[in-house]
This record gives structure tokens, C-alpha cells and sequence, in this order.
């Protein structure tokens, strides 16, 4: 045989059969004799015959490819959740596309059509920080191309979804603080245009009020990266009555909180403590090391590849979507005791 990957019709060719007959063949099909079935599976397997992959998908109207779109590949829990993503997808029998949206609408729309191009099977996302606009999203059900949320979910849209208990597990970390004896609380909050920085704000709220402890809206800043925090913070360090706490909205704004600590002066945590969310490596490596909320991410990409079979298994008219949330842990570390 040549050097090439055979086909069927080449092995139609060589046995002096029909390509249709070797194709029925290969799938064990009852209509064609044992003698037959067993001189074309020795002769593929002798020449190492494989399948067309992108026939069968055109064929079959699947591409076997997962598109998953995250904000950004740098965050330790976005490769967590990749990594649950991958493993499931994998063992069914999926490959995974990777995409950033690099916090940017217009990308992420872009990435979206580029998706669609590609004919994916279903796509699993988190939104970018900039998105407020979902049509470019509202008709891929619609299209035959399933959608899972992750992590940042838009109500809008009526598919399955997987959180984190975002609430509560602000909820916990601002209580811990408070039992330590903190009382002026002041939170570095993500975009409150995502429902994440909303449902923080809320646990902050939450804990705040549960205490007795009115809260200072002076306290409250829109601020979730590294350089930002190191400006706010400065800023904050000069409130009156002084601050003895912050709770930061994830890891590395919670570092920044720290640099800045540190610049003025102070000391974490005898002069102030400091509390993050995610439990990113980073908070391993901060010095103090950093009080954090663990987000599950491997389980939460699991879950989510989970729900995305699952959908492939429901008829559209059959579908009802559904939200799964992923419970937060509490993980203290010495940025916190006082």
C-alpha cells in the first residue's frame, strides 16, 4: 500500500469489494458474513487503517471538541478548573480548545463566533470582567451548541451553571475577622457588574450587620488587582477611625493590600489584618501568609464538563437548566491572627 493513511475505499480496491461493504464490515454489521467482516478487520488493522476523524464528524454532525473560554490562563484557579475540565472531557471521549478573553468584551464575543466557525460541540465559560451585553450568547442553544457558565454566570440566559457559594464564603472570612477582633472592615470588592463581586459585597454585608457593626461605605472601594491595591489601600490606611481589617475580593489584590501595609509602616496582622479569596498559590508565598477562601476550582470544572453532558443527553424541549454551587472552605493562615 502507499505511504499514506488508507481508506476505505482503498481497501475496497484491494479486496475487490464494495467501499459500502468494508464500511459495514468494520462496524460488525450483521448483513455482511463473518469470513468477510474478518478478512477486512485483519487487512485495516495489517495496514493500520483508522478512521477519518473529520469525515466521521461532518457525518456525524460532531466535532468531539469542547470550546472552554476563561478571563485569564494566568490565575492558578482557572488552570485548576482546566484541569477538571480536561480530565472529564477526556475520559468521554472530548478534546478541549482553550481561549482567554483577557477581560475583554469585544474579544470575548469574537472568540464566541470563532467557536461557532469551528462547529464545537458545546462551550463552557466565565465571563469577562467587561461583559454586560449577552447576545452574543442568547441564540447558541438556539444554534445546537450548548452553554455552561462557570464561576462568573450571567442570569440572563436560561443554562446550567456552576458557582461557588460566592455569599457565604465572604460570609465566613469576614466573621473570622470580626472574631478576632476586628470591627473596622474595610473590603477591596471585584466589579459589581458580575454577580461574584455582588454576592461578596453581600457576605461582607451579611457578616457586618449579624454582628452589629455598621458598615462604612467609605470602606467599600471597587478594587480586584495588585496595582490598584496598593494605591487604595494607601488611601484607606488614612481613614479615621483607622481601619483594623481588609477583606480583599481574591488573592492578589489581597497582596497588593499587604505591600501597601507594609510601605506605610505597619504591621499585618497586629496592625491589620488581611483576608483574601480563591486560595491562589499566592497566598502560600505572601509573608504573613495569606487567611483565604478555597473555590474548589478542579471540582467546579468537573461539575461543569458534568453538566455539559448531561445537557448533550436532554432534547432541547426537554431542558430544564440548573445551578450547581460548589460550597467555599475557610483556610486561616497568619494574615489573620491577631
Amino acid at each position: 500500500m502507499r505511504g499514506t493513511q488508507i481508506t476505505i475505499k482503498d481497501i475496497a480496491r484491494e479486496l475487490g469489494i464494495s467501499p459500502s461493504t468494508v464500511s459495514r464490515a468494520l462496524k460488525d454489521h450483521p448483513d455482511i458474513s463473518l469470513a468477510t467482516r474478518q478478512k477486512v478487520k485483519a487487512f485495516a488493522e495489517a495496514n493500520k487503517y483508522k478512521p477519518n476523524a473529520v469525515a466521521l464528524s461532518l457525518l456525524q454532525s460532531k466535532t468531539n471538541i469542547i470550546g472552554v473560554i476563561i478571563p485569564e490562563l494566568v490565575h492558578y484557579f482557572f488552570s485548576s478548573v482546566i484541569s477538571g475540565i480536561e480530565e472529564l472531557a477526556f475520559e468521554s471521549g472530548y478534546q478541549v480548545m482553550i481561549f482567554q478573553s483577557n477581560e475583554s468584551y469585544e474579544r470575548e464575543r469574537e472568540i464566541v463566533q470563532t467557536m461557532v466557525s469551528s462547529r464545537v460541540d458545546g462551550i463552557l465559560m466565565s465571563l469577562s470582567k467587561q461583559t454586560q451585553d449577552f447576545s452574543h450568547l442568547e441564540n447558541l442553544e438556539k444554534s445546537g451548541i450548548p452553554i455552561v457558565f462557570f464561576d462568573r454566570a450571567c442570569d440572563e440566559i436560561p443554562v446550567h451553571k456552576v458557582i461557588i457559594d460566592d455569599e457565604e464564603g465572604a460570609f465566613k472570612v469576614v466573621t473570622h475577622l470580626i472574631q478576632s477582633g476586628c470591627k473596622r472592615i474595610a473590603h477591596l470588592a471585584g466589579p459589581l457588574s458580575l454577580q461574584i463581586g455582588k454576592n461578596r459585597l453581600k457576605g461582607y454585608q451579611r457578616a457586618l450587620h449579624q454582628a452589629g457593626i455598621k458598615m462604612d461605605d467609605n470602606l467599600v472601594r471597587v478594587c480586584d488587582n495588585y496595582q490598584d491595591a496598593l494605591e487604595v489601600t494607601a488611601d484607606l490606611i488614612l481613614a479615621q477611625p483607622p481601619l483594623d481589617a481588609i477583606f480583599a475580593a481574591n488573592d492578589l489584590t489581597a497582596a497588593g493590600a499587604i505591600a501597601a501595609i507594609k510601605k506605610a509602616g505597619l504591621h499585618v496582622p497586629a496592625d491589620i489584618s488581611v483576608a483574601g479569596f480563591t486560595n491562589d498559590r499566592i497566598a502560600t508565598i505572601t509573608e504573613p501568609t495569606l487567611t483565604s477562601v478555597e473555590q474548589h476550582g478542579f471540582q467546579m470544572g468537573q461539575e461543569a464538563m458534568r453538566l455539559l453532558l448531561k445537557r448533550f443527553a436532554t432534547r432541547l424541549e426537554d431542558f430544564k437548566p440548573e445551578t450547581a454551587i460548589i460550597p467555599s472552605s475557610l483556610i486561616i493562615r497568619n494574615s489573620t491572627t491577631k
